[in-house]
């Protein structure tokens, strides 16, 4: 089968991973230890949406969170790759939003429930262009940037990653199968905080893309499921 043109990996990836708590003080914002390895979870690529969106809150009392954060997208076949190999896996990147309802993600920690409703609601992966990796030599010297109306909220280094790049996919990989396409969502800084209606948020990846985004209600409300 000949390689898809990876500028299109939203429409053929299979797997948004996400990376949990990959900034320390991220993490403790949130009250969370740093963890020892690794802790990602999954979204659907049906959470993708492009800008301008809407971003579409799923139910009026919902909680719905930032997080800005860099996307890495596969570009081969990766299966138990080792650390010193991981980055020829990588075709480039992608500014990310991994909007979270912090409401359910924090009533499926206290239950020991798994984040899927919290991550995966439609809309909630904002997602931006392709950007080839030869334009980004080093991914690890990124500033992330989201404002509000203009007004700053996150501002980060992607040089403050607890778990650098080649180690996320040398751990994802040894668990499960990379595919052409997939992304690795490599975590946030701290400074995340909720939106409502009205709100147009602005992403930006220093230096290389910036992306808008407007923010509403869904149409179909929580209470008639």
């Amino acid at each position: 089968m000949a390689a898809r043109n990876l500028a299109q990996f939203a429409e053929f990836g299979k797997k948004i991973i996400g990376i949990g708590r990959n900034y320390a003080n991220h993490a403790k914002e949130l009250g969370n230890a740093i963890p020892e390895k690794p802790l990602f979870f999954l979204k659907p690529t049906t959470s993708y949406v492009a800008s301008p969106g809407p971003i579409l809150i799923p139910y009026p009392s919902a909680e719905i969170h930032h997080e800005v954060e860099l996307g890495v997208v596969i570009s081969k076949l990766a299966r138990s790759v080792s650390r010193e190999s991981a980055m020829d896996y990588v075709g480039g990147y992608a500014l990310a939003l991994d909007m979270t309802s912090r409401d359910a993600q924090t009533k499926a920690k206290k239950e020991g429930a798994p984040w899927s409703e919290a991550k995966g609601y439609d809309t909630f992966c904002p997602i931006g262009s392709f950007i080839d990796k030869s334009l980004i030599p080093n991914p690890h010297n990124l500033t992330l940037r989201l404002r509000i109306n203009g007004e700053i909220r996150q501002q980060g280094s992607t040089s403050d990653m607890i778990f650098p790049i080649d180690q996320l996919i040398a751990y994802v990989s040894n668990i499960m199968t990379l595919e052409p396409g997939d992304i690795i969502l490599t975590g946030t800084p701290e400074g995340v905080g909720p939106v409502v209606a009205g709100d147009r948020l602005e992403a930006e990846l220093e230096g290389h893309y910036t992306m808008l985004f407007d923010v509403a209600h869904r149409s179909a409300l929580r209470s008639s499921l």
